[in-house]
C-alpha cells in the first residue's frame, strides 16, 4: 500500500522503500518521514544578512546548515549539487542535541550567535529534523531560522511556526505559469508568506531570472500583494548567476535589479538589491 507524503503540495503516493521527487522523503515501514534526517552537507557560519535577513538581528552571526533534497526544480538554481541531490550526497551525521550544543559553543564574542539557520537546500523536505532541533533551540534560548521555498501544506507549518523566529521565503515569481516551469505552485507560497508573516519575522527574496521573471508590471503587482500583508515587509530583489541548467544565460543586469527595487519601492518601505 502507498503512502501519501503530508509535508508538501506534490503530496507524493510512495511505495515502501520509494523516496519522493525531493529525494529526501521516504517511505519507511509506511510512513513517509525524512529519510535526510541529520544528514548535514553544509555547516558554516554566516552573517544574518547573508541570508539575506536586513531586518532581523544585523550585524549578527548565525550557524546555517544544509542537508540534501528539495521539492522544485528551478534549472536557475544557486545549490543545485545539494538541493538537486540524494542520499548520495556527502555529509555529516549530527543529532539535533549536537547541532545545539554546536550552536551553543559559538555562541560567545559581541557578535555572538543568535542560533541556527536551516538553508542551502530545501530545509521543510527535512521536516522532522528542523522540528525536533527547533523545540530544542527554543529551550536553550537559541533562535531558529527557515531559509525556503515556502511550498509546504498549511498544517504541517502550522505545527512548526511555534517554534521558528524568523522565515526568509522565496517568492519566485508572480504568475501560475512561471511556478509551473519550476515544479511549484505560487498560491501555496502565497499562503505560506500570509500564514509565517502573522506569527514571526518574515523577509521575502525574489532571484530575478533575465527573461523570465523580470517583467515591471508582474513586480509591481507582487510588492502590491505583499503590501497588503504589510508595507514594511522586506524584500529582496536579487541578481542571477549562471547555474546549474542555465549556465549559458547572462547574469541580471544591475540596471535591472535597481529599475525593479524602484517599482517596489513604491508599495514597500524595506527594498533591497541583493548580489549587486
Amino acid at each position: 500500500m502507498k503512502a501519501i507524503c503530508p509535508i508538501c503540495p506534490q503530496h507524493c503516493a510512495l511505495k515502501e522503500g520509494q523516496s519522493g521527487l525531493c529525494r529526501a522523503r521516504k517511505n519507511i515501514d509506511g510512513t513517509v518521514t525524512a529519510a535526510n534526517y541529520g544528514h548535514l552537507t553544509s555547516i558554516a557560519v554566516d552573517p544574518v544578512e547573508k541570508k539575506p535577513f536586513r531586518r532581523w538581528y544585523p550585524g549578527k552571526f548565525i550557524l546555517s546548515v544544509g542537508s540534501y533534497g528539495c521539492n522544485l526544480h528551478c534549472p536557475f538554481c544557486q545549490n543545485d549539487t545539494i538541493s538537486q541531490a540524494g542520499a548520495e550526497a556527502p555529509g555529516t551525521d549530527v543529532t539535533p542535541e549536537a547541532l545545539v550544543t554546536l550552536a551553543q559553543q559559538l555562541n560567545h564574542g559581541p557578535r555572538g550567535n543568535l542560533g541556527v539557520a536551516f538553508t542551502y537546500n530545501e530545509p521543510l523536505v527535512g521536516y522532522e529534523y528542523v522540528r525536533d532541533a527547533a523545540k530544542l533551540l527554543r529551550q536553550a534560548g537559541l533562535k531558529t531560522a527557515l531559509v525556503t521555498n515556502g511550498m509546504i501544506c498549511q498544517e504541517p507549518l502550522a505545527a512548526l511556526l511555534p517554534y521558528i523566529d524568523a522565515m526568509n521565503i522565496d517568492l519566485k515569481g508572480w504568475g501560475s505559469e512561471f511556478y509551473q516551469w519550476l515544479g511549484g505552485d505560487l498560491g501555496t507560497v502565497q499562503a505560506t508568506i500570509v500564514q509565517a508573516a502573522a506569527v514571526c519575522h518574515v523577509e521575502v527574496t525574489t532571484l530575478i531570472v533575465p527573461g523570465k521573471n523580470d517583467d515591471e508590471g508582474a513586480m509591481a503587482q507582487e510588492t502590491a500583494w505583499l503590501a497588503t500583508i504589510s508595507p514594511e515587509l522586506p524584500l529582496h530583489v536579487s541578481r542571477f548567476f549562471p547555474r546549474f541548467q542555465m549556465q549559458a544565460a547572462q547574469p541580471t543586469p544591475v540596471a535591472m535589479i535597481e529599475r525593479l527595487c524602484t517599482i517596489a519601492r513604491k508599495h514597500l518601505k524595506y527594498v533591497y538589491a541583493g548580489n549587486c
